[in-house]
């Protein structure tokens, strides 16, 4: 008898291992970019406005799904997922220490073009570890295994936004970046230690082929307004929470607190809640399912947006501060879980790599919306009325689960990884 599995069979397998290791070496690097770089770049006299052009080297993580296709078709030695990730991972444990032998001043333009190399073989790294971690997890431990891997892509910004800070008041730059991209290392272990994931017949015979087929699938998988259907999801259920978080740090300076109050409770309010939402948020789905779980957790992520508005009516209040910035993490954390669990159940198992990583871009996108558009609306609106704007922007992605996932119903079929080909 083939049972469901319990929250801690499913907690307490070696995939749940594999994806901490997954996890990890993914948010590495994009947490080098934009936390360390920066860092680095600032306390060595750079301007600010160069600086803040560096955000610019993001855009490879928004554009994966065009190369994503290679990955799919091309098989290099050690198999289809393990030998591209340890070509990306070997990629980043070179290149990320050549910043250290840059002068920040003088050679911002190959600073530059490095970070741009750097971004390109995260972005591709990422491609890879989410279609592996999506052919290794079954089903029912889809929630809990994105979840964990989630949570550790978190905490690995721990590495280059506070130790590697703390190193670089004791050592040289040059040791701090090889410092920090020795922690690449435990992932490409993970990637010599684990087995390559079962090849499905039918791959793509070719670039072609592989370029065009997943979006034929998806396409043709319930028709055009199926699929039109999914992506305005995917767009819409997290725009709300985006833009009210697009701008907090701002927001927290105009409501009087201090950078040293906004340091101590309103970022360590964040991190663990959000971490401990997730967690919990993979367990319930076990038990949920995925669809009930984007409705629940997606009614706390969105009320939680209401507590900002409670915020900027209280004004200057600590304990409001912690409180009101731990349930909107701890929302997030849950809403997250749901999502990306969904996202990777609706990848087809022929073409992982490329779906997951268009579906992924596209859910990028609310935040670059967010942060090109949400300084005219508070300029506009004001604090109380923008949060409520966003409240309200998150209801259309909430009336899509009527049709995408309904409560008493049929959901939108989505591919099966055991699905015969």
């Amino acid at each position: 008898m083939n049972a469901q599995p319990t929250w801690l069979k499913a907690l307490l397998n070696r995939r749940m291992l594999i994806c901490i290791f997954t996890g990890f070496s993914s948010g590495l690097p994009l947490f080098i970019l934009i936390s360390l770089l920066p860092a680095w770049l600032r306390s060595e006299g750079v301007d600010l406005k160069a600086i803040g052009l560096f955000a610019l080297i993001q855009l490879p993580f928004t554009w994966k799904f065009i190369w994503a296709p290679l990955f799919d078709r091309y098989i290099p030695p050690m198999g289809r997922r393990r030998g591209w990730l340890l070509v990306t991972q070997i990629a980043l444990l070179v290149s990320i220490p050549l910043f250290g032998k840059l002068h920040p001043v003088l050679d911002i333009w190959t600073i530059a073009y490095l970070a741009a190399v750097v971004a390109f073989f995260s972005a591709s790294q990422d491609v890879v570890i989410d279609a592996y971690r999506r052919e290794i997890l079954p089903d029912a431990e889809l929630g809990l295994g994105n979840v964990i891997h989630v949570n550790a892509y978190k905490i690995a910004g721990l590495i280059p936004g506070s130790l590697s800070l703390i190193l670089a008041d004791h050592m040289a730059w040059d040791s701090v970046f090889l410092i920090t991209a020795l922690f690449m290392l435990p992932g490409m272990v993970m990637t010599l230690l684990v087995k390559e994931p079962e090849l499905k017949p039918g791959r793509p015979r070719t670039l072609a082929a592989a370029v065009v087929e997943p979006f034929n699938e998806f396409i043709h998988r319930n028709g055009w307004r199926s699929a039109l259907l999914i992506l305005a999801f995917i767009f819409l259920y997290k725009l709300g929470d985006s833009m009210a978080v697009a701008l907090a740090t701002p927001f927290y300076l105009d409501m009087g607190f201090s950078k040293t109050e906004i340091g101590l409770i309103a970022k360590n309010a964040g991190l663990w809640p959000s971490v401990i939402g997730g967690l919990l948020g993979g367990i319930w789905m076990v038990r949920l399912g995925i669809h009930r779980s984007l409705w629940l957790f997606g009614a706390v992520q969105m009320l939680a947006i209401l507590g900002f508005a409670w915020l900027a009516v209280v004004g200057h209040d600590l304990l409001w501060l912690g409180v009101v910035i731990g349930v909107e993490a701890f929302g997030v954390g849950l809403g997250t879980a749901a999502f990306v669990a969904y996202i990777a159940q609706t990848t087809h198992p022929l073409y992982t790599a490329t779906q997951f990583a268009l579906f992924t871009s596209l859910a990028a996108v609310p935040r670059t919306f967010a942060n090109a558009t949400t300084g005219y609306l508070v300029d506009m609106l004001g604090w109380v009325n923008f949060f409520l704007l966003c409240f309200v922007a998150a209801i259309p992605g909430m009336l899509l689960l009527l049709k995408i996932a309904p409560w008493h119903g049929k959901p939108l079929a989505t591919p099966s990884i055991r699905d015969p080909e």
